[in-house]
């Protein structure tokens, strides 16, 4: 690979017209998380997941996405605190080879940290996933972040009680899901670390309340494992500030940022079946749970 030349980059601008330029001077001065995808995620017969979109809490509005792996990931970079911002596939990189042929790859999704770092990112939904080709343009977009101070992953897939518990807090990543009495009735009922269902019910109405501590949780105001079950007695407690909130909102839920370079370790291609608001949880374990019309919106 002969990339001393630099790489290029390929973006619609905000009204809609084709831009090329030096990838080292798009990669400061355009904000890619508010671009719209340079070229249509494909569509493959026979697979039950295809393109669609996301409601991101962070942004305020719906991101692109290419499947359901991609879908698993964006939930994971939207529970981030130093995420700022999300599009799918918002730019193409072109570069030459070492026989001089362009060569071109679109990662399928790009994430802005709070400190103006940029994750480049794919989702397969399997290691192996785009064969040599993909191998090759990794190896290449990897080289292309790493000169502008960005990060390329290809994200791998989350464990499965993890992404189900993701997925299910997802569901009520709203803010209309805050309540009507607001997050602050959780927060004092969870002071000190107790079973969820006792903890909701010493706050209000479980139905009333479940949405709120769903969302707390989903936002890293309460804080449970998420490597187990969300079940009527796992052990939730209110997360403290700043750091300690913050690793509150990750727990169990993968890395990300250009520290660590992730948004997560990945993505299944299999769904978890969605909450429908009639139990506590993927755990399930609780009959008294939030009504359906209390979760977040989405499409796709």
């Amino acid at each position: 690979m002969d990339v001393a030349a630099g790489f290029e980059a390929v973006f619609l601008d905000p009204v809609g017209r084709v831009v090329q330029q030096r990838w080292a001077d798009a990669a400061v001065a355009v904000a890619f998380e508010e671009l719209d995808p340079v070229s249509a995620f494909p569509v493959v017969p026979g697979r039950r997941w295809g393109p669609g979109l996301w409601w991101s809490a962070t942004c305020g509005r719906h991101v692109a996405s290419g499947s359901n792996a991609m879908r698993v990931q964006l939930m994971v970079l939207d529970r981030d605190p130093r995420v700022v911002g999300m599009a799918g596939r918002p730019v193409r990189l072109l570069w030459r080879d070492g026989g001089g042929r362009v060569r071109s790859w679109v990662p399928q999704l790009f994430a802005r940290y709070a400190d103006g770092t940029g994750l480049l990112a794919d989702c397969p939904s399997h290691t192996e996933a785009g064969g040599e080709r993909a191998m090759k343009a990794a190896a290449a977009v990897a080289e292309a972040c790493a000169r502008v101070g960005f990060v390329y992953r290809r994200l791998e897939r989350l464990d499965e009680v993890v992404e189900a518990n993701v997925k299910w807090l997802a569901g009520y990543r709203h803010p209309r899901n805050q309540g009507r009495k607001g997050l602050a009735a959780v927060r004092e009922a969870f002071a000190q670390p107790r079973p969820l269902m006792e903890g909701v019910e010493a706050a209000g109405d479980p139905i009333e309340v479940l949405p709120v501590v769903f969302h707390a949780l989903w936002a890293g105001q309460l804080t449970a494992p998420l490597d187990v079950p969300l079940h009527e007695h796992v052990l939730v407690h209110a997360a403290g500030s700043g750091a300690e909130s913050a690793a509150g909102r990750k727990e169990g839920a993968g890395r990300s940022g250009a520290e660590d370079g992730g948004a997560g370790e990945g993505a299944s291609e299999a769904q978890a079946p969605e909450a429908d608001g009639d139990g506590v949880g993927p755990g399930g374990g609780a009959g008294r749970g939030s009504t359906s019309s209390g979760r977040g919106g989405e499409a796709g």
